[in-house]
């Protein structure tokens, strides 16, 4: 089992995610703060997240046998001891001196599923060695971003699949970043000594010569921006299961099963990217239904509460991820703060079980949030 250092603490008086969250605001200087708590633009696909988990009641049975409950789920031939995974995030050297390597040692502890984000600020190899040997861990993921050299992408690739990384999840959500306002106004930058270390060497492509009536984004950037044909080219280069993350519409989804997607996380980037897209949690069962159980399909975005896993397991989801909250813990307390955030969650997830009458997450079906068997056309 993973030893925490006696250094990292938990604070007095975090009893839930949302303490983590306003502790972590004075932990973390205003640069900082921007990147990772802001969202884009006007932030409403942000606060959509959460408040689209809070609208869903769940309709408790009673009188249910309990006694010898789990929260064990399958999720790619493994059998995980929760459904609760960490979401890759950028740069979390911002966030404390431990990084990634923090998170991932708090992960293999609580059993949860690690996605390594390709602009780590710690080596994904290093990522590995910390955790692979841990018998109780979960899954080992690699997030990628494909890169406008293909040599540099395949490379990376291949450094993932010597280090042990256990599927790769793409990105596919942001051809360009969103309008961040709060990191605009902040100024954000990266301090020195925290980047993505990932990517070294990785050489800028040549911008071209523009037009006075050309965009430098549709005309510049976005010629690098990765398509449909560029999934069959990553899967004819790995051994490893490919997720795509970042799947909001049925139709994509759809797209994405045809084309032999080893899974799907419905994702709006946390609020990042596009402003107005859709809540994960309104997303999330329109994706299941494309799908029809031809790859198991992940969710983020807002999950604050174990009765948030509770309801997304309801709605057709093979586990979820979580975010920002990690970052918090990791701000209070290292290691160990990321631990409290997952044990948090499990523990309120065995509460919300055991008093909506489900011993298993395989009793999780949407009977939970309208109290009948089936969804009702258009209710979600």
């Amino acid at each position: 089992m993973t030893q925490f250092p006696a250094r990292h603490t938990i604070p007095p008086g975090l009893v839930t995610l949302a303490d983590h969250e306003q502790h972590a605001r004075t932990q973390l200087d205003d640069n900082a703060w921007a990147y990772f708590s802001g969202g884009a633009a006007d932030e409403i696909s942000l606060h959509a997240n959460r408040s689209a988990w809070d609208a869903l009641p769940l309709w408790p049975r009673v009188l249910r046998p309990l006694a010898g409950g789990h929260t064990r789920v399958p999720l790619l031939g493994r059998t995980l001891a929760h459904p609760i995974l960490l979401a890759p995030v950028a740069f979390q050297r911002l966030a404390h001196p431990d990084g990634e390597l923090a998170m991932a040692y708090a992960a293999a502890a609580l059993g949860a599923g690690v996605v390594l984000s390709t602009q780590a600020s710690v080596s994904l190899e290093s990522v590995a060695q910390a955790v692979l040997p841990d018998p109780g861990r979960g899954p080992l993921w690699f997030q990628l971003y494909l890169q406008p050299d293909r040599g540099f992408t395949q490379a990376l690739v291949q450094r993932a699949e010597a280090a042990g990384y256990e599927a790769l999840v793409l990105t596919v959500d942001a051809p360009t970043s969103g309008v961040r306002d709060r990191e605009r106004r902040a100024g954000f930058r990266l301090p020195p000594g925290v980047g993505p270390v990932n990517l070294a060497g990785l050489q800028a492509p040549t911008p071209s010569a523009l037009g006075p009536s050309q965009s430098a984004l549709f005309d510049g950037l976005l010629h690098h921006a990765p398509t449909w044909d560029d999934i069959a080219w990553l899967q004819s280069i790995t051994r490893l299961p490919v997720l795509l993350k970042g799947v909001l519409h049925p139709a994509d989804a759809g797209q994405a099963v045809s084309l032999g997607a080893a899974g799907l996380i419905v994702s709006n980037h946390g609020g990042r990217t596009l402003d107005t897209a859709p809540s994960t949690a309104t997303a999330l069962p329109r994706v299941v239904q494309a799908v029809q159980g031809k790859a198991p399909v992940l969710v983020d975005g807002g999950i604050r509460r174990g009765t948030d896993v509770l309801k997304a397991m309801a709605l057709g989801a093979s586990a979820v991820l979580v975010g920002r909250p990690a970052v918090w813990g990791l701000a209070n307390a290292g290691a160990a703060g990321v631990a409290h955030v997952l044990r948090l969650l499990r523990d309120e997830l065995e509460v919300a079980m055991a008093l909506t009458g489900c011993s298993t997450l395989a009793e999780a079906t949407y009977a939970l949030l309208d109290g009948h068997d089936e969804p009702a056309a258009g209710a979600i």
